[in-house]
């Protein structure tokens, strides 16, 4: 049995991006998924978990997001230090941070990684992604109020776009099994080898559902990046 927890479905799914999930679990047999709400402890805290995922949110319910998880940092940490399979989509993984600074006032994140994050509600970033993870091409978007600043080792080597920030070509953070990035896509629907890379971490048979499918609209997608990128 693979457990899947979601943390915070209700208020952190900006884009449809617990999706992601949906399409996991069709592809893994023996599947739990567990939901918990913002006013709920965390399973992690209770149990074995196999993954976690947070999704994108809006900035009111992100200050809620990072008092919600606060008292469960350090286990947080524990679990990141020990390999269990995260991913952290949109501005979610921002509350990992030390700080998100907004009008010169910061406000205190978790602290467990080494960035930070600035913020102007004034100044969204909309960008077509693509770049490398290991040997693999990764497609997204991003649609963000937010610029990060990190000393983390990157998620993906951007191609196209721009990284963390607008002088950045490193996009994300990838530490153990942790894979956290700005990119929206759904980003396991849209990278259907990423998936399989996934799947692979829970110990699971790398075969997805839809599999013809899911490449056929990748290609689709693919070429429609590479037209508008020439625009």
């Amino acid at each position: 049995m693979i457990k899947i927890e979601i943390l915070y479905p209700e208020v952190c799914n900006l884009y449809g991006e617990v999706k992601n999930i949906e399409y996991l679990q069709m592809c893994i047999k023996d599947c739990e998924i567990i939901s918990t709400k913002l006013n709920e402890t965390p399973a992690f805290t209770k149990e074995k978990i196999d993954m976690i995922f947070l999704g994108p949110m809006t900035e009111s319910i992100q200050n809620r997001v990072i008092k919600s998880l606060m008292p469960h940092k350090e286990k947080l940490k524990e679990l990141i230090d020990k390999k269990t399979v995260m991913l952290f989509t949109g501005n979610a993984y921002e509350v990992l941070g030390k700080y998100i600074e907004e009008n010169k006032e910061k406000i205190e994140c978790l602290n467990i990684l080494n960035f930070y994050t600035k913020r102007d509600i004034n100044n969204r970033i909309n960008q077509l992604i693509q770049g490398k993870f290991e040997k693999q091409t990764i497609l997204g978007y991003k649609s963000i109020f937010t610029e990060v600043y990190s000393k983390e080792k990157e998620f993906i080597s951007i191609e196209k776009g721009s990284g963390t920030n607008l002088q950045s070509k490193k996009e994300g953070i990838h530490i153990n099994n942790l894979y956290a990035t700005s990119l929206l896509g759904p980003l396991l629907i849209l990278n259907p080898d990423f998936t399989k890379h996934i799947l692979k971490l829970l110990k699971v048979k790398p075969e997805l559902k839809f599999n013809d499918d899911i490449y056929k609209a990748r290609e689709v997608r693919q070429k429609e990046f590479d037209e508008k990128v020439k625009e």
